[in-house]
């Protein structure tokens, strides 16, 4: 006898959207702006890496704790939530690599460290880093935690291929335009584990968004538009917002 057909009130759902098409939409462009509204604060506005990173801290706090209190998915929490996690990871690993000197290698070094370790905690902890498996306030603090260490390695990363390694902004996009390619074919033509594949597509969008944004508001002198970082997350932002109202984007399935 067949199985039978589960309605919807009765499919368990978690409090992260389901990965489609849509969701790397709006997670390239929320990176995006992240990388630009990130330089708007500490850059145009002159606060500085610190001052910037302290105020983005205290939205990713507040943000957190209103996902991890609400009741079900809400697609403009979630993705406020995510906006934080980049402009964050932007002042943060700015603030690493040139004031504190470490360098965008030794940044980004320090940073996939924490961003393995955490994932590996998780791991260890609840027994997987399937988003599919977000179901207690516990789950909710490693998925934002490990997300905010990918968006600031991401950060540290794009700069990194942009500046150090010479590609350029263009060059960087290309680099991470084909790896995330490589992870597309991975997932239709391999059987490698797709939790693997989806933290591996979610790091490499950051830097990919880090060198675009770049890109639109750095200098045209040093590779960029010189478009204003005010205008560009603007239009970013609104973007993001008429693909959420536009489109119903709905919560993942739940799996134990």
């Amino acid at each position: 006898m067949p199985a039978p057909i589960r309605n919807n009130a009765e499919i368990a759902l978690t409090k992260v959207p389901e990965i489609t098409l849509l969701f790397w939409i709006i997670k390239i462009a929320a990176t995006t702006l992240g990388e630009t509204g990130g330089d708007a604060l500490s850059m145009s506005m002159s606060l500085g890496y610190l001052v910037s990173t302290g105020i983005f801290a205290a939205i990713f706090v507040i943000a957190v704790a209103a996902q991890i209190k609400a009741r079900q998915f809400h697609p403009l929490l979630y993705w406020t939530t995510i906006i934080a996690t980049t402009t964050l990871g932007t002042t943060l690993a700015d603030f690493a690599d040139r004031s504190l000197g470490i360098g965008y290698a030794g940044g980004a070094t320090l940073l996939a460290t924490l961003l393995l370790g955490s994932l590996a905690l998780w791991h260890r902890t609840l027994g997987s880093v399937s988003v599919q498996t977000i179901d207690s306030p516990a789950s909710e603090v490693f998925y934002w935690m490990t997300i905010m260490f990918s968006q600031t390695l991401g950060t540290a990363l794009g700069d990194w291929t942009a500046d150090s390694a010479g590609l350029g902004y263009s060059g960087g996009a290309l680099v991470f335009g084909g790896l995330l390619g490589l992870v597309i074919v991975a997932y239709y033509w391999t059987n490698i584990s797709r939790t693997a594949l989806f933290w591996m597509a979610f790091i490499l969008t950051r830097p990919l968004g880090a060198v675009v944004g770049d890109y639109l508001d750095k200098p045209v002198a040093a590779g960029g538009l010189a478009l204003s970082r005010y205008s560009a997350s603007a239009v970013l932002l609104g973007f993001i917002l008429a693909a959420l109202f536009l489109f119903r984007q709905r919560a993942a399935e739940k799996i134990h």
